[in-house]
């Protein structure tokens, strides 16, 4: 029987956090210009203390989540987790980004950069939770 690994799920979230920031500075300048925010306005660009406390608590959950569904699901290898992880980012944010698309006219561009950072975020939580799972020992 396997439990959830909090060390795991701690760095996880550590580790996404910091390749979700990489990501948006790579494309920093086009996601504000498809915002239709100055991508050279210090003040319009900052991220309030609110809102990197948001974007805590969603991988948070997201990686609580998947942990759950992890041990549920017995995925204890680099090649499960990153399986998981793809279906995980198919199955979720890409159909819900599509549906934005297609009903909200989101530009594709726009919706390409975030669906990437989710999907880079996805893969790193599974290949994580994958390779750092937790046994439970019997008669202790």
């Amino acid at each position: 029987m396997k439990k959830i690994n909090y060390w795991a799920v701690l760095v996880a979230i550590l580790v996404t956090f910091i390749a979700s920031a990489i990501w948006y500075a790579a494309f920093a300048h086009q996601y504000f210009e498809l915002r239709g925010i100055n991508p050279n306005d210090q003040a319009a660009t900052a991220m309030s203390g609110w809102q990197i406390l948001v974007i805590f608590g969603r991988h948070l959950v997201v990686t609580l989540v998947m942990a759950y569904a992890f041990v549920r699901m017995g995925i204890t290898t680099l090649k499960g987790g990153l399986g998981a992880g793809f279906l995980f980012w198919l199955g979720f944010p890409a159909v819900l980004l599509v549906g934005s698309i297609v009903s909200d006219k989101v530009p594709f561009e726009l919706a390409a950069i975030n669906g990437g950072d989710w999907l880079i975020k996805l893969l790193i939580i599974g290949a994580i939770l994958g390779l750092w799972h937790k046994k439970v020992r019997k008669g202790v």
